[in-house]
């Protein structure tokens, strides 16, 4: 079974920094695999900040958060990270990780125009991240 476990959140001041992880297991990251970064800040919708491919590691960056946030994969650790950098009181939220094998397979990442929320076969637990302003 594949399973996702997030960790690396927590109260920051404005500007400040934290590195989310995501550590996979049930799949290699030689398989073809995009593993993705969300948040959820409540009363919002979930949304998409960011994603890699596990075989090639293209990365995808919403809007939001280009330029301060950095995905990056270590294949042999099986893990995900999520250097956030600059962070605002508007990043405020719980942050999840998702896989899926099947929804960007084949897909250069740094193409993509938006990232899909629907479809991702598997979830983390979410980890919340305050940012106090």
């Amino acid at each position: 079974d594949v399973q996702l476990q997030a960790s690396g959140g927590g109260l920051v001041q404005a500007g400040g920094s934290l590195r989310l992880s995501c550590a996979a297991s049930g799949f290699t990251f030689d398989d073809d695999y995009a593993i993705g970064w969300f948040r959820q800040a409540p009363g919002k919708e979930r949304e998409g900040v960011s994603c890699i491919s596990s075989s090639d590691g293209s990365t995808y960056y919403a809007d939001s958060v280009k330029g301060r946030f950095t995905i990056s994969s270590d294949n042999a650790k099986k893990t995900v990270y999520l250097q956030m950098n600059s962070l605002k009181h508007e990043d405020t939220a719980v942050y999840y990780c998702a896989a899926d094998p099947v929804l960007y397979q084949g897909v250069n990442m740094t193409h993509l125009d938006i990232m899909l929320v629907n479809g991702w076969g598997h979830w983390g637990q979410g980890t919340q991240v305050t940012v106090s302003s």
